[in-house]
Formats: C-alpha cells, sequence, structure tokens
C-alpha cells in the first residue's frame, strides 16, 4: 500500500497536539509521512509574556513533535491573536508554498467556527490555498476541533459536527505526553485544555462512536482518483 504524505495546518504551538495528536500518531504507525505547519509564532499576545518565552515554547514544539513522529516542522511566526491584521492572500500564498513542497493528499485543519480569529482565518487561508484548480490539491481535507476554542463556540450555527471519528484507544497516551512537553499550555482541570480534558474529550467522541477514545472530524472535501 502506497503511504500517505500527511499534513496538519494549524495557528498556534500545541493546536496541532490538542486537535489531531492521536490520529497523526496512528498515521506514523500505519508508515505514512507527517508534517506540520505552524503559522503563528504563538503566546505574545499575553500579558505576562517575557523574553525568552517563545524560543521556549518552540523548543517544547519540537519535543512534542518528536513524540508524534512528524518529518519536519515548520513554522512561520505570524503574530499571535492577530492574523486579521495580515491580508488573507498573504497567509494562503504561504500555505501554498508548503503545498508545493510537500504535495500532501491528506490535510487536516482548524474548524471554522472556532471562537479564536487566528483558527478562523487559518481555515478560510487552507480552503482558498486548497481550491480544486491547484494541482497540489490534497484528495482528502478534514477539520478538527481545538480544545479552549471550538467548545467555547455558542453560535449554533458555527458549532463542530464531526462526521469522522478515528479510534485512539492505543495512542492516547502518547497524544498526553506529547502535550505535557508545551509546559507552558497545559493548564490545570476544569479548564479543557488539561490532561483531564483532552481524555474526556476523547472518551466522549468515543461515546459517539462506540469506541474507548477518539478523536473526532468533519470531512471538507474528499476526491478519489
Amino acid at each position: 500500500m502506497e503511504k500517505n504524505k500527511v499534513l496538519v495546518i494549524v495557528a498556534h504551538p500545541d493546536d496541532e497536539i490538542l486537535g489531531v495528536g492521536g490520529t497523526l500518531i496512528k498515521h506514523v504507525n500505519q508508515g505514512d509521512d507527517i508534517f506540520c505547519l505552524i503559522l503563528g509564532e504563538g503566546i505574545t499576545s499575553r500579558d505576562k509574556y517575557g523574553q525568552g518565552v517563545l524560543e521556549e515554547l518552540h523548543e517544547h514544539c519540537h519535543e512534542a513533535g518528536k513524540v508524534i513522529g512528524f518529518q519536519e516542522i515548520f513554522l512561520l511566526k505570524l503574530p499571535d491573536n492577530k492574523f486579521d491584521s495580515i491580508p488573507l492572500l498573504n497567509i494562503v500564498k504561504e500555505i501554498e508554498k508548503y503545498l508545493e513542497k510537500i504535495k500532501p493528499n491528506i490535510i487536516y485543519t482548524h474548524h471554522d467556527g472556532d471562537v479564536n480569529i487566528d483558527h478562523q482565518l487559518t481555515h478560510e487561508a487552507v480552503m482558498v490555498a486548497c481550491r480544486p484548480c491547484n494541482p497540489n490539491c490534497p484528495g482528502e481535507l478534514y477539520s478538527f476541533e481545538t480544545l479552549s476554542s471550538t467548545e467555547w463556540q455558542i453560535n449554533k450555527k458555527k458549532l463542530f459536527t464531526p462526521n469522522i471519528y478515528v479510534d485512539i484507544e492505543y495512542e492516547i497516551n502518547s497524544k498526553i505526553k506529547a502535550l505535557k512537553k508545551y509546559k507552558s499550555e497545559v493548564r490545570e482541570y476544569p479548564h479543557s485544555r488539561s490532561v483531564e480534558g483532552i481524555k474526556i474529550l476523547a472518551q466522549f467522541r468515543g461515546l459517539e462512536s462506540g469506541l474507548k477514545y477518539a478523536e473526532a472530524f468533519y470531512l471538507l472535501r474528499e476526491v478519489k482518483r
């Protein structure tokens, strides 16, 4: 069986673990090549941001990536929570560079209804970059939920409604191990971006799909050739 080239495109460091970490580990175990494109620098919008914190976050990103098994992680460092200050076309063109470089056949990205503006614009830019006229457009395109953003949406028209479930019973512990590498991002329960939060969501998605632990996705497009 020919292996897949998988690209996850996210707004901030740790989104790749929260949204799709278990599924990415499953891809690696199946022999697929996985890559990560992180558009934003992360953390700099916080009031307590200080010197050296950003560099530490990016170190944690690469440590978490080793647990997941990425072939390569690309950090673009767009301004945190300020993607709306950048022309969308500029973000699209950056994504297109990596589509041409990697030529993925599977892409995972944010749900368009997240409360975080960077997540919303990442989704929009990915959809523009992956329009069918692009010869590097992937055959499969999915959106995922990101704890501490997706579940805080109250607009019914923008709620996450998954139609794909991936069994991560044997990957959940490695997903949590990867998240723990992000020492500045993990919170104490009952914050949703906590170890307990990760497990609770995975169990809930498992209940929906008859599994013990699952990650959920919305299939945006699938083109079979």
